[in-house]
């Protein structure tokens, strides 16, 4: 089993490296609409409310996520990401035509599809992967993933920002439709062998409910997706409290935004290491490890100093993704291809779903209580799911001792 980083092995890979460019041009794509589709529609409106509604839009379909993982499992893969990114291209043009207030409410049917869409593209995409990159490697390219989408965030807003005030939304709305075609180039160019999906049975609620029935009976990715949720649910509450910190500081709301660079350095930087990080530690202990390392950053986050808030802010970024990293890795690994669609769109949903309840929660109590205390709850809630997930692994440790054809396969 080795722990060198599989990078260059990675990047060799035609598949790989098709993939992962893909990734990078979508993301930039999207993180760019995603940042002016609030600004375009504050321009128009003056209502920061109507403003937050774009992001519910984007946000909104991964509740439905078991149901529309469905779909994944019941479609060729690639043919699929093909015809979705291709319809999400002619979607975005028509959104050239929102020049009133009148006409937000084509914006926010486009958002919302355009979130239902990366929904089904998270699932067929987690499925094809499996088929197209040595098993081996997941867990580098699941890492080098985070990194091309992290970094893309680092870079596309600013971007985005640009183009808007130069063409408005009707620029960046053609330029995500060019990144649509583009992607959709990439995928007609991997080279991949899919078996023809098999025949449904039982009715869509049955079907759908499969994903559901594996994640929970599997001993090993049912704790990885519950921490990845809790920890999904505690960051988001202290998400919420950022302009609090911020304020604590001294300094104007703007010096969010420099915290949440410094947060998008560590994701860059922890999925470069990532595939030697899950092959050293297991996937339970490398996710725990994350998981306390967030602890510490947003307990940390108490301390009133500009260093201990940038510290923590690389911190948490480099903490964060460690069991969501393992958790999808793990699903991909022991999830059978005909079930892997649903699989990993319900665990997307059980992962980040919570993220909403978090936020909407801190939202509400930091009017309420102290921020300071509240983070050094959050920080101690973190741990104790850190410790619930070591706990786990020992479990799942002598599960796989007791029956040799279950055990792990090397990570």
């Amino acid at each position: 089993m080795t722990t060198t980083w599989s990078g260059a092995r990675l990047l060799r890979d035609r598949n790989a490296r098709l993939y992962l460019t893909q990734v990078v041009i979508s993301g930039f794509g999207t993180s760019a609409l995603w940042l002016v589709s609030g600004v375009w529609v504050k321009d128009l409106t003056g209502s920061n409310g109507l403003a937050a509604l774009c992001v519910f839009a984007l946000w909104a379909p991964t509740l439905a996520g078991p149901l529309l993982g469905t779909v994944a499992d019941r479609i060729r893969r690639k043919p699929l990401l093909i015809g979705v990114n291709l319809l999400l291209a002619a979607l975005v043009v028509a959104l050239v035509t929102v020049d009133s207030p009148d006409r937000l409410w084509l914006l926010f049917a486009v958002l919302l599809v355009y979130g239902a869409s990366g929904v089904v593209q998270d699932a067929a995409e987690s499925a094809l992967v499996t088929a197209a990159v040595d098993p081996s490697l997941l867990g580098d390219f699941n890492g080098l993933r985070m990194t091309a989408n992290e970094g893309m965030k680092l870079v596309a807003p600013l971007a985005g920002a640009g183009l808007y005030a130069v063409y408005g939304g009707p620029g960046v709305a053609l330029l995500d439709a060019v990144t649509f075609v583009l992607a959709a180039g990439l995928c007609a160019l991997l080279r991949v062998h899919e078996d023809r999906p098999r025949q449904a049975s039982g009715d869509w609620r049955a079907q759908t409910a499969e994903g559901a029935r594996h994640l929970w009976a599997h001993p090993r990715l049912r704790p990885l997706v519950l921490a990845g949720g809790g920890t999904m649910l505690f960051t988001g509450v202290c998400g919420a409290l950022v302009y609090a910190i911020v304020a604590g500081l001294g300094h104007s709301p703007a010096y969010a935004g420099v915290l949440y660079a410094v947060q998008g350095v560590g994701s860059v930087a922890i999925g470069l290491v990532s595939g030697p990080a899950l092959r050293l530690l297991g996937p339970h202990l490398f996710g725990a490890c994350g998981i306390a390392l967030t602890a510490v950053a947003v307990a940390a986050r108490a301390v009133p100093s500009d260093a201990v808030a940038v510290v923590c802010s690389l911190a948490n970024g480099a903490g964060l993704p460690c069991v969501l990293i393992a958790a999808l890795t793990a699903v991909q690994r022991e999830t059978p291809g005909a079930l892997l669609g649903r699989a990993t769109a319900t665990a997307n949903t059980l992962v980040f779903a919570p993220n909403v309840i978090g936020l909407a929660a801190g939202a509400a109590l930091v009017e309420l209580v102290d921020y300071r205390p509240l983070l050094v709850a959050l920080g101690l809630a973190l741990l104790v799911t850190a410790g619930v997930l070591l706990q786990s692994r020992a479990r799942a440790s002598r599960t796989a001792s007791r029956s040799p054809s279950d055990a792990n396969p090397a990570w």
